[in-house]
């Protein structure tokens, strides 16, 4: 299926490479393969800072603190005739994955592709936050799909490199 990722850079913290691009490609299709979206789509991801996500945050969800990622979604069942239907938009800030794989010990590239794949759930119609059913369910797809982004965690001793 032939989806279309638009990503817009609007930080100048880190460089946004076309290794990073493809990741994002890769991280939206494999969360819309796992879950059988069988409609051609649009998504875009926009990267931002701290700063900026904060203030979105703060205007959206009425949180006053900057967030690692924001979903929107458009997806309506009014848009059945669309040929490409609009999924939603997707703001995700670099500098907060960096401070998350940092804090996690793991690498810069799993944190962002978690962070999308997440979105990508949020945009279908998951939400971790309803209860505690969702937010096991949600969650097992995150790690299911990162299995097909080969992303998935790793243990503990995995993690720092220590020989078992």
């Amino acid at each position: 299926m032939n989806n279309t990722v638009y990503i817009q850079n609007d930080q100048e913290r880190l460089p946004v490479t076309q290794k990073l691009r493809g990741l994002v490609r890769r991280s939206v299709n494999a969360a819309l393969k796992y879950e059988d979206f069988q409609r051609p789509c649009e998504v875009s991801v926009t990267f931002t800072d701290n700063e900026k996500i904060k203030e979105l945050n703060a205007q959206y969800r009425n949180i006053d603190r900057a967030t690692d990622v924001l979903s929107f979604p458009l997806f309506d069942e009014d848009f059945e005739d669309e040929e490409e239907l609009a999924l939603g938009d997707v703001v995700l800030s670099l500098e907060k994955a960096e401070e998350q794989a940092k804090e996690y010990g793991h690498s810069f590239e799993r944190e962002v592709a978690f962070l999308v794949v997440h979105s990508v759930l949020h945009l279908l119609g998951y939400d971790h936050e309803t209860s505690e059913e969702d937010e096991k369910e949600m969650f097992f797809r995150q790690e299911e799909i990162m299995k097909l982004l080969k992303l998935e965690r790793k243990t503990d001793k995995e993690e720092v490199g220590e020989e078992e």
